[in-house]
């Protein structure tokens, strides 16, 4: 795996700019704020992250996958101002459950989520190199 930086940029801060790796690759559906029963446990925006990042950690898991793994991350939340104001909660969930792995990410505002407890969804591609 290749972390991206072209020459003269800025580095960025809690993501990369880019990722190249080659293997075999596991895509992620948006993963929630709720448990492996569909069970809410918080409303909190940085406790919904850190569930939603354990369910992502527990289906890669599934394909011998791990968190250094991931390459590609896309986070849709429903205020971008609750996600902003959490930022510390938020990185600590991070780094709690993904570690210092930064891979290449996007943040989305959308008007709503299909769960309507759901105040963040998470989707993941990861990268597993083959022997």
């Amino acid at each position: 795996m290749d972390f991206l930086q072209p020459p003269g940029w800025a580095r960025a801060r809690g993501y990369s700019n880019g990722i190249a790796a080659s293997g075999r690759s596991i895509h992620v559906s948006g993963m929630i704020g709720w448990d492996g029963q569909c069970q809410f446990h918080t409303d909190d925006f940085a406790g919904q992250v850190r569930q939603a990042l354990q369910n992502v950690v527990d289906v890669l898991a599934e394909a011998g996958a791990r968190p250094e793994h991931i390459v590609r991350m896309t986070w849709y939340v429903v205020d971008k101002k609750e996600y902003l104001g959490a930022s510390k909660e938020v990185g600590q969930a991070y780094r709690d459950v993904i570690g210092r792995h930064y891979p290449a990410m996007t943040a989305v505002q959308v008007a709503a989520l299909i769960e309507d407890r759901a105040r963040v969804e998470i989707e993941v591609t990861a990268v597993v190199e083959t022997e």
